[in-house]
């Protein structure tokens, strides 16, 4: 058996893990700079259990809290002048996947001045400030990936800046920060890790270790999103019990851990497309997507997908679709000029080649208007 496994990131997962582990932020220095988004690192309670953490050890900060979703550009640029501005020595980011991905080039960029032109070329120096990062999604598994995702204009798609050094230092996991979360976003988010754990399985850099990984993250999830009725997708006011939340949340870091292995598929270049252009929710995106990435991949290779499905604990593709059908409701509507813009797009994506069926635009093209309704 051949294991090449890494991961440096330290996981502490626990209620009020960031209050009974505060010791450690301090030897990342006494200044730090707080990433967040708008007003969910507030609601959630993570800002305030972040702030007391950095009080009780003397540690002083600032909060940048100029993050929305799907970050810009210029956003994590103007945050690393920020960070360069008030000398913070390393950074927090505290959100979902947006101000996580965030955080991770603003500590890049405070400490490497590239330009936009070099941003995504993969070549960076040594140093980046060290950054601890605090979900308060269960999703993206940012907290433990090397990787940040940016809106990038020039392509019209979003962007991975990819290297070691955004690995966080520390990822502290605490269900109690996704209990405001509506369950549209709940269940968003669940889709987004979910399909991060079946991409990383028919990723070709799939491994013993990631496909361990993803099976378990694959059934947690999905006994999870079983768990949700109809009318509590439709807005009902529903509150998930904690243990639930809990699982989601490890299920997506899980998931998180194969993709800092794995990378993604075309499922996540199809996605952006969708997000990019019509604001498609990303994990509602690829949950769109996915369905019919499967039956494709099943036409050529039906063991990777049997291993999928038993994983999730489905008997076949049409009860797999059935949830995601329940999950998604109606599907969205784009043009016959939308579909020949958004093959474009994916079919020249670096993850179309990267499952172990690699489908060609003509491909693409049908997995689209499987998915979604032309008009």
């Amino acid at each position: 058996m051949n294991i090449n496994f890494f991961m440096p990131t330290k996981v502490i997962m626990s209620e009020e893990c960031i209050i009974k582990n505060a010791e450690l932020i301090k030897e990342y220095g006494v200044k730090a700079l707080i990433v967040t988004g708008g007003n969910s690192a507030e609601l959630s309670g993570a800002l305030s259990d972040v702030i007391t953490a950095l009080q009780n050890q003397g540690i002083s900060y600032d909060i940048y809290n100029r993050i929305h979703s799907n970050p810009s550009i210029a956003s994590v640029y103007e945050g690393a002048a920020y960070a360069r501005e008030i000398k913070a020595e390393f950074i927090i980011g505290i959100g979902g996947g947006s101000p996580m991905d965030a955080s991770k080039a603003i500590a890049l960029l405070a400490v490497q001045q590239l330009k936009e032109e070099e941003l995504f070329s993969g070549q960076y120096g040594t140093q980046a400030l060290p950054l601890i990062l605090v979900p308060t999604t269960a999703g993206t598994g940012s907290e433990v990936t090397p990787y940040s995702i940016l809106t990038n204009d020039a392509k019209q798609t979003k962007t991975s800046i990819s290297s070691p050094l955004l690995f966080p230092k520390i990822a502290f996991l605490d269900a109690r920060y996704t209990k405001s979360l509506p369950m549209s976003i709940t269940i968003n988010t669940a889709l987004d890790a979910l399909s991060h754990a079946i991409e990383g399985m028919l990723s070709v850099r799939s491994t013993f270790v990631s496909n361990a990984l993803a099976s378990e993250s694959i059934y947690r999830i999905t006994q999870c999103l079983r768990s949700l009725s109809p009318s509590k997708v439709l807005g009902v006011e529903h509150q998930l019990s904690i243990d639930i939340r809990e699982k989601l949340l490890c299920g997506s870091m899980f998931a998180g851990v194969v993709i800092a292995h794995t990378g993604t598929t075309v499922v996540h270049a199809m996605g952006y497309c969708l997000t990019y252009f019509k604001d498609v929710d990303h994990g509602r995106a690829n949950g769109l997507i996915l369905p019919s990435f499967l039956r494709f991949i099943a036409k050529h290779d039906p063991e990777q997908v049997k291993r999928v499905l038993t994983a999730m604990g489905v008997a076949s593709m049409d009860e797999f679709e059935a949830l995601f059908l329940r999950l998604l409701g109606e599907r969205e509507q784009i043009t016959t000029k939308e579909l020949e813009r958004y093959v474009s797009i994916a079919s020249q994506a670096k993850n179309r080649t990267n499952s172990k069926v690699v489908p060609t635009k003509e491909d693409i093209e049908n997995i689209y208007t499987r998915s979604l309704t032309i008009v």
